[in-house]
């Protein structure tokens, strides 16, 4: 069990709010934010796959976490203030919004890409972040020192073939954080940033490429710490910028 004093945890009796928290990046980073001292809001598809995330948070001593069941496919607008009030009401604010939720089913040249695909990876990866920041807003401006911090990807910065909707949602992602950074820059209230976490062994970089030894990628546990550090003290006063993981460090770069 972490026996690590709580004046020491960076991210002492925050709320955080992280989706696609059952797996990959997003369980790690939830994990780590709650090993930081952070009260998790773990958000996915369903309420039962959450339960181990839950329960291992538990079984580290960490601060009990909330599971907040969203699905980013289907959800209205209000089905995000919905949720938003849930947070908001139970915890009284929001310290840090966390989108670590992901969805590319494959890779396909333009001319291919089925257009009902292309809708549901949009709706998925850049609809779906925009919502949900947006329903949050009131109760991040009730915090001391508010975080957005959007999950960026290689593709959305520098465009690579086959990518499609995924990479254009993916750019889509650094133009909303560069929105929502300058519109809160003055007050100060909120900070928005993007990170590229770089390759990681996740399932959906396994379904991708199928013939890649993902084992050699860095587990999404090695690249966490690099969230936490743009959630905490050392991330105060950045905004608006597009971070990278140091591959070899696991820390911003």
């Amino acid at each position: 069990m972490d026996q690590t004093p709580t004046e020491d945890k960076t991210l002492h009796e925050r709320i955080i709010l992280v989706t696609g928290a059952l797996e990959g990046i997003g369980r790690a980073v939830a994990l780590a934010c709650a090993a930081q001292g952070a009260t998790v809001v773990l958000s996915s598809f369903k309420e039962r796959d959450l339960e181990s995330v839950y329960d291992a948070i538990l079984a580290n001593g960490d601060p009990e976490p909330a599971i907040l069941p969203l699905n980013l496919e289907t959800a209205t607008e209000a089905d995000y203030i919905a949720a938003a009030n849930i947070v908001g009401d139970t915890f009284g604010r929001i310290d840090a919004l966390v989108h670590c939720a992901a969805f590319a089913p494959f890779l396909s040249r333009i001319d291919d890409y089925d257009a009902h695909e292309w809708e549901r990876v949009i709706q998925i990866n850049l609809t779906a972040p925009f919502m949900l920041t947006q329903a949050c807003l009131p109760f991040l401006r009730m915090a001391q020192d508010a975080c957005v911090l959007f999950t960026a990807d290689r593709v959305g910065r520098d465009g690579k073939a086959y990518w499609g909707a995924y990479a254009a949602a993916k750019f889509g992602i650094e133009g909303l954080m560069q929105v929502l950074a300058d519109e809160t820059r003055e007050s100060g209230a909120i900070r928005a940033n993007s990170i590229d976490p770089g390759i990681v062994r996740t399932a959906m970089r396994a379904t991708l490429y199928p013939g890649e030894d993902h084992m050699l990628n860095p587990a999404p546990e090695q690249i966490a710490h690099a969230y936490v550090q743009l959630l905490g003290p050392q991330g105060r006063g950045i905004t608006g910028q597009a971070c990278r993981v140091d591959a070899h460090t696991g820390r911003l770069a």
